[in-house]
């Protein structure tokens, strides 16, 4: 399946959420605070309405699985679902810092064959199709993307909010490789990586969820690189357990998995 019709929706579907995102993002807007003590604002709620409007209207039969909506369980059910983050980085779109992204993809058969993640504050769009490659859309045109085959001198990419101590450890261990590091938000370390712009990310704790990998899974295999567990496993999706219990790491080659 070339999943074409699929890919242009969820592009159509994202454009929307984005418009509507940089709006609240130019004016003064509240934020609360969710039970699990992450942020949220009035645009990762009418983002995600936007965009599970869109998409339902268009693929009446396909199953959500969104940060924003509750979650049922009847997506376990269905070959085809839609994982949505509407504001992956609320805490960067807080901070005004411009990199925040909204994550569109559409699992089938607990695979995924979709990834969309824009970066609206930048003009920037990545995006895959299972099988088709990776692609970056700016206003200056669309080019194809892929990872750099770099083994030595690398960089590595860290979270603004997130870094433990296992991934400081990670990186100090392999001193003689890791030789940079790069502070990037949201789900933009992974498309800097399947630019070649930089070689690894790791995420090594549990608190990273389906909607925070799905889309930008994609893009990182189809331009060539690696989204796995530590273990070296690739992630599946529509799971019972939303939540990556085991972390990851995002590389370009399988041989800088470095642990």
């Amino acid at each position: 399946m070339s999943w074409e019709i699929e890919l242009q929706e969820a592009l159509i579907a994202g454009r929307l959420a984005a418009k509507a995102i940089m709006e609240i993002y130019h004016q003064p807007f509240e934020v609360e605070i969710k039970d699990d003590l992450s942020p949220v604002t009035i645009a990762d709620q009418s983002a995600d309405e936007i965009i599970r409007k869109y998409l339902k209207s268009v693929f009446p039969d396909h199953a959500f699985l969104t940060e924003e909506s509750s979650d049922d369980r009847s997506r376990l059910n269905n070959d085809y679902v839609w994982i949505i983050d509407p504001v992956d980085g609320t805490k960067d779109f807080v901070a005004k810092n411009d990199e925040f992204t909204t994550n569109i993809a559409l699992c089938y058969k607990h695979q995924i064959v979709v990834g969309v993640v824009l970066a609206p504050a930048l003009n920037e769009i990545y995006y895959a199709s299972r099988g088709h490659g990776s692609f970056m859309e700016t206003p200056n045109g669309v080019r194809r993307i892929r990872v750099n085959d770099k083994l030595n001198d690398l960089t590595v990419l860290l979270s603004r909010f997130h870094v433990r101590k296992e991934e400081w450890d990670a990186i100090n261990k392999h001193a003689d490789k890791i030789r940079h590091t790069a502070t990037v938000g949201s789900c933009l370390k992974a498309c800097q990586i399947a630019m070649g712009k930089a070689e690894i990310t790791y995420r090594l704790s549990d608190g990273s969820k389906e909607w925070d990998t799905a889309a930008c899974q994609l893009v990182v295999e189809e331009a060539g690189g690696l989204l796995v567990t530590p273990q070296g496993r690739p992630l599946t999706y529509n799971r019972s357990d939303v939540r990556n219990r085991e972390g990851y790491i995002i590389a370009n080659r399988k041989e800088n998995i470095l642990l």
